[in-house]
């Protein structure tokens, strides 16, 4: 199997030139035989990206493939430094979408199945029905982007609330200090985008909807990962390594024979 794979990957370093992505972490010179072994990998890793994505019907939800490729780089990342518990859960807050769309996504990996695709808030200094600014700054009252882990439940002003941790230093990283919390808010409703022409704005906290926070708290409280993205930004970051993601993933037999099929 793994001469295969090998030649495999000639034919496409042959016939291909490869061009990187922004967003993924820079990685240093190879052999040309490394080189050769990760092209194999990240072809099989771009599979099942693909198979999972597809399974979950990411696409007809809306999310583009590309912010999920990222989003599920961090999930691994992360699973692999011992940052997470049990729950294969996996929350994204797209913010390349306007606020009127159902912009955020949890999925279970384990389960390939988009659990809820419902509303969330930005901040109010963030812009109007599309963020386009955002901040890891004290009172900025803007949203922040990057990769967060879900802490510990509170009840506070705002009913049933769970903490967040801001795992990326300079974009997020004054999570705690700044308050940014999932909480619900009644302002995060289709009666406002009727209004408004959006949902109503947070102080930077991704709120979502008061009648589904009990039950999305429930269902990505304890270490679990949120990913708040927006593409135009620059942005980095140490959990974007997409060869570390696709080991991790391209180790369990069960998913390399399945993308062997």
């Amino acid at each position: 199997m793994k001469r295969n794979i090998l030649g495999i990957a000639t034919i496409i370093l042959v016939s291909i030139s490869i061009v990187g992505t922004g967003w993924k972490a820079k990685e240093a010179p190879h052999t040309q035989e490394q080189t050769v072994k990760n092209i194999a990998q990240d072809s099989l890793y771009s599979r099942y990206i693909s198979n999972l994505y597809h399974t979950a019907h990411l696409d007809s939800a809306g999310l583009s493939e590309v912010v999920f490729e990222k989003a599920l780089t961090g999930f691994y990342n992360l699973k692999y430094a011992g940052l997470l518990h049990s729950k294969s859960i996996l929350t994204i807050a797209d913010f390349d979408q306007e606020s009127s769309k159902k912009r955020l996504y949890i999925i279970d990996l384990d389960k390939k199945e988009l659990l809820l695709n419902t509303w969330v808030a930005h901040g109010q200094n963030s812009g109007g029905d599309k963020p386009s600014s955002f901040s890891n700054n004290i009172n900025s009252n803007q949203s922040s982007i990057g990769f967060y882990l879900t802490g510990e439940t509170y009840f506070g002003k705002h009913g049933r609330s769970l903490k967040l941790d801001g795992m990326d230093l300079g974009f997020n990283n004054n999570a705690r200090e700044r308050a940014i919390v999932v909480h619900g808010a009644d302002y995060v409703c289709q009666e406002s985008i009727n209004q408004l022409g959006r949902l109503g704005r947070s102080q930077g906290c991704p709120a979502v909807n008061s009648k589904l926070a009990n039950q999305v708290i429930n269902t990505i409280s304890d270490r679990t990962v949120m990913f708040i993205n927006n593409s135009d930004q620059a942005y980095n970051s140490q959990f974007l390594n997409e060869q570390l993601a696709a080991s991790m993933v391209l180790n369990r037999e069960d998913v390399l024979a399945a993308n062997m099929d």
